[in-house]
């Protein structure tokens, strides 16, 4: 009985990780006219209009990931995901897509994966010319220490 109660105390923590997550994937929706998809561990699905695909993973910080099957994808692309941002990491979406910008621009021009750091959160991106994912950009707070 003692290990069966030790047990299920361990997992609230877990279950309370999973709610928060499951309503910033609410609101990530709300916020971008989506709906609200499939959950596969850590990671919940977000539909949203157009051929963009949103992710959102929640582990010790949550991230939300943005795909296209284009190089260059449209301006819904890094809107949707600046939205998205915006609720993750507390900066206004303009700060947030303006950052994007950049680390998708830097993808292109240097053919490698672009990072950076802003005010305790990072973005980054990734082109490819000839994958199925031709681009894939995310945003999420730096982990503590």
């Amino acid at each position: 009985m003692l290990r069966f109660a030790l047990a299920c105390l361990l997992l609230i923590p877990a279950a309370a990780r999973a709610d928060e997550c499951d309503g910033l994937a609410q609101r990530i929706a709300a916020a971008t006219g989506g709906k609200v998809g499939r959950r596969a561990g850590p990671s919940i699905d977000i539909g949203v209009p157009g051929a963009i695909k949103l992710d959102l993973t929640c582990r010790a910080e949550p991230i939300v990931q943005a795909s296209s099957g284009e190089t260059t994808p449209s301006a819904a692309f890094f809107r949707d995901l600046s939205i998205a941002s915006e609720l993750l990491v507390g900066e206004s979406a303009g700060a947030v897509q303006g950052i994007i910008a950049t680390a998708h621009a830097t993808a292109l021009s240097e053919r490698r994966k672009s990072f950076v750091q802003q005010n305790g959160w990072s973005a980054s991106c990734y082109t490819d010319s000839t994958g199925s994912i031709r681009t894939l950009c995310s945003v999420g707070r730096i982990p503590p220490g």
